[in-house]
């Protein structure tokens, strides 16, 4: 069967490319082994963040006497929590398979590969294949939990992110072996469901790419929540124990744990998808694509985390819109310069733009604003005055070069920084727009004050 366009992989690239393509007239056809979503949807972004807030909800009502809200004992019903996580996961999902029957694109079952310039294989599970053309292919194939052998995953004890999500009982203790994004969201997570955590990170700090004292803050609230840090160690050794697992650190010490949950990276799904077969060109692991997310082959594209550029899902679908409009004649590139980054603990981070280490090794000289949420009257109201806004723009013009906000809601107040960066907005601009009062959002404008009279 002959098709216009053929997308392969129905994750938060793939699934809007298709949907793009469809919409511009056409004929597509959209190829997932699992399910449609990704791992974004099914095990990774949506599942988490169900949790995340089942976990805020137990938080701040075991806090409701600060609020005068006087209750009996508070307990966790986790069998709900995770009840609650599959209903939303399985209701989003239902929504995207909507959309895409609605669109007239055909989904097929299977995993597909490259057999050629405009060739693609499915093999079905039942193991027969099939080959279809497509004039344009899209690869949107996305990533895996990276499990390095040495660390003895065995998808029972000694865990992933996966499976993390599918626990059906509290662990009473959970090792995290990386103290990056993944791993200290669930850090936050489970600690406030009661879980004794401990997060073992082989850099001097948690998040080492993240603003500097945005991650010594985190790393502070943490440690006074519960949750034992253990940075510049590695993991040395892990064994089976019955149902537990014994770890040695490189420190000398020794711990026993539930769970040990390995989030150390992802793996890029380079393999297996034909890439060799059809010239199509790699660097490090990665897809190599030009900004126009075309391959080295003419009408191959691809999009998301196999091209290395930024493994976020919002990423994804930017380049996988981009990818469609391309494949279809309508030119479009993706601007890298302000993608937001959101990390969903508490308290939550949101940055956009770049970093201060970043500016020295450019040499770029600064100015520097930065307020603090204990300080903002909303903040107090809510009783959430941990964190603060801190924005860097450049000395000669005040062209605001990046923002980082540790704070409540700092994931959802992050889009106006994304929007000042993108559009080259200054100090003095961000400055002379009112912000609403009592709001959030006026600690961001009391950052920019404070760089503006720097």
């Amino acid at each position: 069967m002959d098709y216009q366009v053929i997308v392969i992989g129905a994750g938060p690239g793939g699934y809007p490319a298709a949907l793009r393509a469809s919409r511009m007239g056409a004929r597509v056809c959209l190829i997932e082994t699992g399910q449609v979503g990704g791992t974004c949807l099914n095990r990774g972004c949506i599942p988490t963040k169900a949790l995340v807030e089942s976990a805020s909800a137990y938080r701040r009502v075991c806090r409701a006497g600060e609020f005068g809200v006087e209750t009996g004992p508070v307990t966790l019903n986790y069998g709900r929590v995770r009840s609650r996580q599959s209903e939303i996961v399985t209701r989003l999902r239902t929504g995207v398979q909507f959309l895409l029957e609605r669109s007239k694109i055909d989904l097929l079952q299977a995993q597909g590969r490259l057999a050629g310039r405009n060739l693609v294989e499915l093999v079905y599970q039942d193991g027969r294949t099939e080959q279809i053309t497509g004039d344009q292919v899209i690869l949107a194939t996305g990533s895996e939990p990276l499990l390095p052998q040495s660390l003895g995953y065995d998808g029972d004890v000694v865990i992933s992110s996966t499976e993390m999500l599918c626990q059906e009982a509290l662990p009473e203790t959970l090792l995290i072996v990386g103290g990056g994004v993944i791993g200290c969201e669930f850090a936050g997570i489970y600690a406030a469901m009661g879980v004794q955590v401990i997060v073992v990170e082989a850099q001097p700090t948690i998040l080492p790419s993240v603003e500097e004292d945005l991650a010594r803050k985190l790393q502070t609230v943490l440690k006074q929540r519960g949750i034992i840090l253990k940075t510049k160690t590695r993991i040395t050794a892990v064994t089976r124990d019955g149902r537990q697992a014994r770890v040695s650190l490189s420190d000398g010490a020794e711990t026993i744990a539930d769970r040990v949950l390995i989030s150390v990276g992802r793996s890029l799904n380079t393999a297996g998808i034909g890439l060799e077969l059809a010239g199509v060109e790699t660097s490090n692991g990665s897809v190599v694509v030009n900004d126009k997310m075309e391959t080295s082959v003419p009408g191959i594209y691809a999009v998301g985390d196999i091209t290395g550029r930024a493994l976020l899902a919002h990423v994804a679908t930017a380049q996988g819109v981009a990818a469609a409009a391309n494949a279809l004649g309508v030119e479009r590139t993706v601007d890298y310069s302000a993608v937001p980054g959101c990390i969903f603990t508490y308290p939550e981070i949101g940055s956009v733009g770049i970093t201060s280490r970043e500016a020295k090794a450019l040499g770029i000289p600064l100015k520097t604003g930065k307020y603090p949420f204990i300080a903002n009257g909303k903040a107090q109201c809510e009783g959430e005055g941990d964190g603060f806004v801190k924005v860097l723009a450049a000395a000669d013009t005040g062209r605001l070069l990046g923002m980082h906000i540790i704070g409540p809601h700092a994931t959802e107040l992050i889009a106006e920084g994304a929007l000042a960066v993108r559009w080259g907005l200054t100090l003095t601009q961000l400055n002379d727009t009112i912000h609403a009062h009592p709001t959030l959002s006026e600690a961001l404008k009391e950052a920019v004050e404070i760089a503006v009279g720097a």
